[in-house]
């Protein structure tokens, strides 16, 4: 079914934010063009379109015609997945990282714009942000089933690394950013929904892996066992440790949360970050657990784990100490620790975010379709993907050696 647009979204309006985040009263709209901004399967807590408007301006003593692509992002349509979101609070999470948190970011970190803009918010009837479309600038996304390739995997780690090294800078200056990003993805002050879905998808997991036949079968018996802990445990991870060091990771940092710009010859040279409703103040061990468990491509995982891990603590300590970070950056070793400590996040992740990456495009659910309801529980094709099967079956005696799947 073709996603409906709504009758607020028309000329007045756009031209109402155009006038604000233009800072010119002269501009009159002629006419919008609104599409859909996301493909199914690529966005399950919002709904986002794609508005382009044709308008005229004053330049001088002149009138000039001129043309804007905007990102509006709005709530799901009534019911329960919209209650879900609402309850969780993301979008206030959201409107707080893109109107205050994140300007103070990229001001101290001067050279590195980390996300679109902002042009207007709106927290009620219905809640909204109005964001900076980030396509005409050469962004787009990569492709999520391949998995991320090793000069993609640099540009993502050095993002995030830069990312959380202003996010260090930026809670210095402001200390209530502490307080402010608290639940993440996995909290259990979440509705129950959001519960539901993570135990749902990795139960659904256990019984798929029952017909895998390059699977040890005591691996899909403890599958079956943890997945009423899990997202607990998850939970559990990110409690504050005093002693870790510490920054606003962005939170559900995968493949389609990210955005690339390419060169003429198609190689990728920049890398942008969007969705920030789920941003999470704790160890940067829970965006890099998240990050290695749903988006590099196995190869990559493979072969250079290690040097994603060092690219990343290259980037995040010359960048706290050239914007004045009186926080030390954590050594190699405290790093790794938090990595192994907080793998249970990237675990619940890989057994219910990485099937959605991978699954092909004609097989892609939305949020309704996967949860089912009471008569037909929890109905994620995308477990039946076979690489799938084989990125799983390659993790599941480390999770095993880590006692992650003990119950």
């Amino acid at each position: 079914m073709a996603l409906e647009i709504p009758s607020w979204l028309n000329n007045q309006f756009i031209e109402r934010i155009l006038k604000k985040s233009e800072n010119d009263d002269s501009i009159r709209v002629v006419n919008i063009v609104t599409k859909p901004a996301t493909n199914k399967g690529d966005n399950y807590t919002s709904q986002m379109y794609r508005t382009t408007a044709n308008f005229m301006r004053h330049q001088g003593s002149k009138q000039i015609t001129d043309k804007k692509s905007l990102i509006i992002k709005t709530t799901l349509p009534d019911g329960p997945n919209n209650n879900l979101v609402q309850e969780a609070g993301l979008f206030d999470i959201e409107i707080k990282m893109m109107t205050n948190t994140l300007r103070d970011m990229e001001s101290l970190l001067k050279d590195k714009k980390l996300a679109g803009k902002c042009y207007y918010t709106q927290d009620a009837n219905p809640v909204m942000l109005v964001i900076e479309d980030l396509a005409p600038l050469g962004f787009r996304m990569a492709d999520r089933q391949a998995g991320l390739d090793l000069e993609h995997c640099m540009l993502a780690i050095s993002g995030i690394a830069k990312f959380h090294a202003g996010s260090v800078a930026a809670c210095e200056k402001e200390p209530k950013y502490k307080e402010q990003y608290h639940k993440g993805i996995f909290n259990s002050s979440h509705p129950k929904e959001m519960k539901r879905f993570f135990i749902g998808g990795m139960k659904g997991l256990a019984s798929v892996m029952k017909n895998w036949t390059d699977v040890d079968q005591q691996y899909a018996d403890k599958m079956m066992s943890v997945a009423e802990v899990s997202y607990d445990r998850a939970s559990d991870s990110t409690i504050l440790d005093d002693n870790e060091f510490h920054v606003i990771n962005h939170g559900d940092y995968w493949v389609n949360n990210m955005l690339f710009r390419y060169d003429n010859e198609g190689k990728v040279i920049d890398h942008i970050l969007v969705d920030f409703q789920l941003c999470l103040y704790g160890s940067p061990a829970i965006d890099l657990s998240y990050f290695f468990n749903t988006s590099p491509s196995e190869e990559v995982l493979q072969k250079y784990y290690d040097k994603l891990i060092n690219e990343y603590l290259t980037i995040l300590s010359a960048t706290m100490k050239k914007i004045g970070c009186k926080t030390s950056p954590p050594t190699l070793a405290d790093l790794k620790k938090s990595l192994n400590q907080k793998e249970i996040y990237g675990f619940v992740a890989a057994c219910t975010i990485l099937p959605i990456v991978l699954v092909d495009k004609a097989d892609a659910q939305n949020l309704e379709e996967i949860l089912g309801d009471d008569e037909s529980p929890f109905n994620n094709k995308a477990y039946m993907n076979p690489a799938y099967e084989r990125a799983i079956c390659r993790r599941l005696p480390n999770w095993n050696r880590l006692g992650l799947l003990d119950a």
